[in-house]
């Protein structure tokens, strides 16, 4: 395991001011510090930042560090099955059960309100062809109001489907 903090890897100190080296002439060529003048090198680009400030003179690099290497992910959309996904927890509060209404959900339709089998339509697939034509949060809605008048709950549902194929 690494143990913390780290140090960057740098020179014991400095000959002439006897300071234990910064990022003058640290071993990574792409970001140092040289004459006040903060020297960037990313993907062959390179970039000379003139420091005014001493005060915050660690903060620019250091900031400057952490926004190359870190890695950063692209926002998404949320989509329709996070949704409703969302919209069935809104529902049902207890997380146990919302789990097993959710692989109960994702093995009959895949959270596809336009999933069809047959004569069975929906997120919950119910013989009801009104049921096939309403929107997925009235599906969520009809599903978890059919369950429990019929199991009592969710996870009663999802026993009895992993038991018998349907529910």
């Amino acid at each position: 395991m690494n143990s913390y903090p780290q140090t960057y890897p740098q020179k014991p100190v400095e000959e002439q001011t006897h300071r234990v080296q910064s990022l003058t002439d640290c071993q990574d060529s792409s970001l140092y510090l040289k004459d006040n003048i903060l020297k960037i090198k990313i993907n062959k680009k390179k970039i000379n930042i003139k420091i005014k400030n001493k005060k915050n003179l660690l903060a620019i690099p250091m900031s400057i560090v952490i926004l190359t290497i870190s890695a950063t992910t692209e926002a998404k959309a949320a989509s329709e099955t996070d949704l409703l996904k969302l919209y069935a927890h809104s529902r049902i509060v207890s997380m146990e059960q919302f789990n097993c209404f959710n692989a109960l959900i994702t093995k009959e339709s895949n959270w596809r309100i336009g999933a069809r089998n047959g004569s069975h339509y929906g997120l919950g697939q119910m013989r009801n062809p009104k049921y096939g034509r309403l929107d997925g949060f009235s599906m969520v809605d009809w599903s978890i109001r059919y369950i429990k008048g019929r199991h009592g709950s969710m996870c009663n549902a999802w026993r009895f489907f992993q038991k018998h194929n349907y529910h």
